[in-house]
């Protein structure tokens, strides 16, 4: 199959990078957007479903993969639910697996799992956009980061009911092969697992919020290893019969997506109290000016889903929330702030 654009982009390997709006491109028009969320969520989170809430969020990226046979399409883990772009080609197979993951997820769970089909066309009749860049987090995984504010205002329109595709009625499974949550949560070792979104206002300038965001990275930079939420010597299988290699767990570190940006900065990091509070007076300093929002949440440990695709084992990913409710916690308390007259 010839490559997308996608895949022929730079991939940086330094996360700052990403933050300077000029390295990201914009998508073909006929491109499809996917988006997918989890209906009150939180409610499942505080009745201690994190793992389930965390393994639906994920589910849409390995049933789009596995039945499209590939996973070099762009996507990002969200906590509670997805977002993921797909050449017009990959339509019908889109439709497929949304609408049967939708299906088990409601009737395997009991969770309500929205999940919404557009292009970038629409979006941008919208007035926003969908653009992208590359994250190398390591020599075997790359991750796809998203600009442009497109990916905001399509889960708002899926909210709102527009873009929403039906769970599939008695349908077969989707196929989930290689998604799986094999560690136990990763305590804190600095003090707290913050879980932290930041986005621009529509009055900041790209660049100045590129500024911002720079100076909240530099205050994690300054914890061991970047404030890594995993451990540098192991982490620990639920399964207690499994072994598992120094270097094998290494690959699984290097490999995750603790730092992202999705129309906005994402973060789950271990650091200090002192840091959090530095880097929330910074975000307030800036949300005082109208500058930005942004939701943090603290917790004690972080919890960590993994896929691996069948066809590239050597490229496998691990999506990293906290564990008390992470983004889907941070993304509440930015609520009251999104309504009208707040």
């Amino acid at each position: 199959m010839p490559s997308s654009p996608v895949q022929r982009s730079k991939a940086y390997s330094e996360f700052s990078l990403l933050l300077d709006p000029d390295v990201y491109e914009p998508l073909p028009g006929d491109w499809l957007i996917g988006i997918t969320d989890i209906v009150d969520s939180t409610l499942a989170i505080r009745s201690g479903r994190y793992e389930d809430v965390n393994y639906a969020g994920a589910s849409a990226i390995a049933a789009i993969g596995n039945a499209w046979g590939r996973f070099d399409f762009p996507f990002v883990f969200r906590g509670d639910g997805a977002a993921f772009a797909l050449p017009p080609e990959a339509e019908a197979v889109a439709r497929l697996a949304l609408s049967r993951i939708a299906g088990f997820i409601r009737d395997r769970f009991g969770l309500d799992l929205r999940v919404g089909l557009l292009t970038v066309d629409d979006i941008r009749a919208g007035g926003q956009d969908v653009r992208i860049a590359r994250y190398a987090a390591s020599k075997d995984a790359t991750y796809a980061m998203f600009a442009g504010g497109g990916l905001k205002w399509a889960e708002r329109q899926l909210k709102q009911g527009r873009f929403q595709l039906e769970p599939e009625k008695d349908g077969g499974e989707p196929d989930l092969k290689g998604l799986a949550c094999e560690w136990r949560p990763f305590p804190s070792r600095q003090g707290q697992i913050l879980s932290l979104l930041v986005e621009p206002t529509e009055q900041v300038a790209p660049e100045r919020f590129a500024a911002l965001t720079r100076d909240v990275i530099a205050v994690f930079d300054e914890g061991p290893r970047q404030s890594h939420p995993l451990p540098s010597e192991m982490g620990v299988p639920k399964d207690p019969r499994v072994h598992v290699a120094t270097e094998r767990w290494q690959g699984v570190a290097a490999n995750s997506d603790f730092r992202k940006y999705d129309d906005g900065l994402r973060l789950t990091v271990d650091c200090t109290v002192e840091q959090i509070d530095r880097a929330e007076a910074i975000l307030a300093e800036a949300r005082a000016r109208g500058e930005v929002q942004f939701g943090l949440h603290r917790q004690s440990h972080a919890l960590m889903t993994c896929l691996v695709p069948s066809a590239r084992p050597d490229q496998h990913l691990h999506f990293l929330d906290g564990m008390d409710g992470g983004y889907a916690r941070a993304a509440e308390m930015m609520e009251p702030r999104r309504r009208p007259g707040a």
